[in-house]
């Protein structure tokens, strides 16, 4: 027994030698010192010694078992240190070094145009509201005095989803197809119907048509501005584009209203601005890809059309008002140093250009 405990001894630390991390370290160990490990066993067979020699044995087994403890306690803590200086040489740090910033994501040029446009409405006391994507034909049209007929509402110009069969509100008459809204102008007769004047209210949202190219997208935002009261009239409307021109573009900026036929305005127009890009200067001789002629157009405005106003059921005789409806991409990129030649860059998702802003 003496000769066995000596040889499980020198097995186990020559054994130990050549353990190089913890994990094969308590195998090892299990496998010499474990409850059914090499020294559990043969400590089972002391009971076989006789009774003279039982005791010496006894403490012999313990004085192995004492010294292999001791030997992996050892190997541990020399493992636990060759561990941890080479996890010092990995993740050492030169603090001396610029850090590495991570990336932040800001709002996009369309939604930060978004707050400073209802920003400068607020100003004036337009009040913000919103009016469905998802509309009835109704409130895309028939409300804004276009009979059945009128190009707009021709497949080829709007986007039609379903037939309707609900009836518009008070009318007694069916609301038509649903259409993804071609203009924010179908907010107009739902702010009327409210009762609650008088009226002033901005409407941006998106909005669909089936157009693409430089100047258009199939999707885009508007802002329509509405302003119903007794005794409102084309000074009114002229006063609050020209504040908000100076306030968003700069007092260089020119805008200019030519005469233009609406359904739901009379008398109409359309509103131009001085082109950002050319800075007006395009002509026959020298063109601009984005405006062609110095201007470009930002929307239509003009005089509520009485049709409109009774449709919201109100009295034409009694109340008169002006609305507006602009793009947010094109009134954006008129600003000053946007040089934005062509709206589809806006919606390229193209990182060079985002990060501008």
């Amino acid at each position: 027994m003496k000769e066995e405990f000596e040889q499980l001894k020198d097995l186990a630390q020559e054994a130990l030698k050549s353990v190089l991390d913890r994990d094969k370290l308590e195998v090892l160990k299990i496998e010499f010192l474990g409850r059914k490990g090499k020294m559990a066993e043969l400590m089972k067979q002391i009971v076989n010694v006789a009774d003279e020699e039982r005791k010496l044995i006894g403490a012999l087994a313990n004085e192995v078992k004492t010294g292999l403890e001791s030997a992996f306690s050892a190997k541990e803590q020399e493992l636990a240190g060759a561990e941890e200086a080479g996890r010092a040489e990995k993740e050492w740090l030169d603090i001396s070094e610029p850090g590495a910033w991570s990336k932040e994501g800001h709002l996009h040029p369309v939604t930060t145009a978004i707050g400073e446009i209802s920003d400068i409405f607020a100003r004036l006391g337009f009040a913000c509201v919103r009016a469905p994507e998802v509309e009835w034909d109704y409130y895309a049209f028939e409300s804004l005095n276009m009979p059945p007929d009128h190009p707009a509402r021709d497949d080829w110009e709007t986007f039609f989803i379903a037939d309707g069969a609900q009836t518009a509100q008070g009318k007694g008459e069916k609301q038509g197809k649903m259409v993804l809204t071609p203009h924010t102008s179908n907010s107009q007769n739902r702010e009327m119907a409210k009762g609650k004047l008088p009226i002033r209210m901005i409407n941006i949202n998106r909005t669909y048509r089936r157009q693409s190219d430089v100047s258009h997208t199939p999707m885009f935002h508007q802002f329509e501005g509405l302003m119903i009261d007794q005794g409102v009239t084309i000074a009114h409307l002229k006063g609050v584009l020209d504040y908000f021109a100076r306030t968003y573009f700069g007092a260089e900026r020119k805008t200019r209203l030519r005469p233009h036929h609406f359904r739901f305005t009379e008398p109409s127009f359309e509103i131009d601005i001085s082109c950002g890009v050319c800075q007006g200067h395009a002509s026959s001789d020298s063109t601009c890809r984005l405006c062609k002629a110095g201007w470009l157009e930002l929307g239509g405005a003009g005089m509520v059309h009485p049709n409109v106003i009774r449709a919201g059921g109100l009295d034409p005789e009694k109340y008169t008002g002006f609305a507006f409806g602009w793009g947010i991409e094109r009134t954006l990129m008129m600003r000053e140093g946007m040089q934005v030649d062509d709206i589809r860059t806006l919606y390229r998702n193209d990182l060079r250009f985002v990060k501008q802003f």
